[in-house]
């Protein structure tokens, strides 16, 4: 057997999408299907995996490295210096403690949350305890200093009120959401930038004269390689 029919044969059992799949690995959406195409379209040769993306495989189908080469045809992996595949043995994952919450690429004023005009595709999170999450992708450089890059996933609990000091998506005025950590009075809000870049200050609204609206905590961040 081949390991992309490996790969598609534990996603139709466990009824897990490709996407799925990638995320819980690690690893890219694009790669995967690679794997289980057998071949890069591009060089329109096989793929031959990384033994450190093997064992990520591995780990999520619940089985060691060594169990997956020992099932799948001519095998061939690139090797590394100090690897050892017999050195990897993981749980599997349960699925049933994620589920699936929606990334927006904007959020825009006059617009319900969940528009399809926000969401870009969907993202898997376990966090739970009752709460509605949503994903942002973060555009710009104003978090920079706190770890949240440009391109980065954040994850979002769903509420309308923050203590001062946490990091928040709220929505100010007419214009697209904003991250900043929030600090509010009776009449005024403060979104403070945390970034490298000096162009990014304070920016204080007059809640007298600018509608400013918290939609969540943003409660984690998440970045691919």
């Amino acid at each position: 057997m081949k390991l992309g029919d490996m790969i598609k044969g534990y996603r139709e059992e466990h009824g897990i999408s490709q996407r799925q799949f990638a995320l819980s690995c690690g690893l890219s959406n694009g790669y995967i299907a690679m794997i289980e195409r057998g071949e890069n379209p591009k060089t329109k040769r096989p793929i031959e995996p990384t033994l450190n993306n093997l064992k990520k495989i591995a780990s999520c189908m619940g089985i060691t490295a060594a169990e997956l080469m020992e099932s799948v045809d001519n095998m061939t992996v690139k090797m590394e210096e100090g690897d050892d595949v017999f050195d990897q043995s993981y749980p599997p994952i349960d699925f049933s403690k994620y589920h699936q919450i929606p990334i927006l690429g904007r959020i825009a004023a006059g617009l319900p949350l969940y528009a399809d005009e926000h969401v870009e595709g969907y993202t898997l999170t376990d966090l739970n305890g009752g709460a509605e999450y949503f994903s942002l992708r973060v555009k710009g450089d104003s978090m920079n200093a706190i770890g949240i890059n440009d391109g980065y996933l954040i994850i979002v609990r769903r509420q309308d009120e923050v203590e001062n000091g946490e990091v928040a998506v709220v929505l100010v005025g007419e214009e697209d959401a904003t991250v900043k950590r929030f600090y509010a009075t009776d009449t005024t809000v403060t979104l403070m930038p945390q970034s490298t870049n000096p162009i990014h200050q304070p920016q204080m609204y007059d809640l007298k004269k600018t509608s400013v609206k918290v939609l969540g905590k943003v409660v984690k961040v998440e970045f691919s390689l």
